[in-house]
C-alpha cells in the first residue's frame, strides 16, 4: 500500500474537489526526465536549477574528460529528483499557501480519494475522540527529593 499526502487549498470552502493527493515514494518519470517532470508539476524554479546544474555537470564531464564520471554525477542529480521531487512538491505547495490535511495509506489515488472523502465526510461527533499526547499534569510523578545520578535539577540549589 502506498501512502499518499493530503494536501487542502487556502480557503477550503469557498473550492470543491480541488485537494490534491501527493504521492509519497520514489517517482520513475522524475528520474528519467527531471527537468520535464519539475515542469509538469509546475516547480519552474527547480525544473530550470536541475537543466543547468545537469548541462554544467554534463559540459564539466566532457571538458576535463571525466567520461563516466561525468555522467554518474548526472544520474545523481536525477536520482536526487527521483527521491525528493514529491518532498518538492509538497514544499511548493505549501509556498503557495495549502495546507497538509494528513496522510491517508491506500493501494491507489481512487482508494485513496475515498478513504478521505469518508474521514472529512463523517460528523465530528461520531469520530473517536483525539488521544491526548501531552499527559496529565496530575498523573505525573513527584520530583525527586533524594540524591541523583546525572544532570537534573534540583529546586532551590544553584
Amino acid at each position: 500500500m502506498a501512502s499518499y499526502v493530503v494536501m487542502e487549498p487556502p480557503g477550503r470552502s469557498e473550492k470543491v474537489d480541488t485537494t490534491t493527493f501527493v504521492r509519497d515514494g520514489f517517482t520513475w518519470l522524475g528520474f528519467l526526465v527531471p527537468p520535464l517532470w519539475l515542469a509538469w508539476h509546475r516547480l519552474w524554479v527547480e525544473a530550470g536549477l536541475i537543466f543547468v546544474v545537469m548541462g554544467l555537470l554534463s559540459m564539466l564531464g566532457e571538458r576535463l574528460g571525466l567520461g563516466l564520471a561525468g555522467s554518474l554525477l548526472s544520474l545523481l542529480v536525477s536520482f536526487y529528483v527521483g527521491l525528493e521531487g514529491q518532498g518538492l512538491r509538497i514544499a511548493s505547495l505549501r509556498r503557495r499557501g495549502w495546507h497538509e490535511w494528513g496522510v491517508v495509506a491506500a493501494g491507489g489515488l481512487d482508494d485513496a480519494d475515498t478513504r478521505y472523502t469518508l474521514e472529512t465526510d463523517t460528523p465530528a461527533e461520531a469520530r473517536a475522540p483525539a488521544q491526548r499526547i501531552v499527559p496529565d499534569a496530575a498523573l505525573a510523578r513527584p520530583t525527586q527529593m533524594g540524591m541523583a545520578l546525572g544532570l537534573t535539577h534540583t529546586p532551590g540549589k544553584h
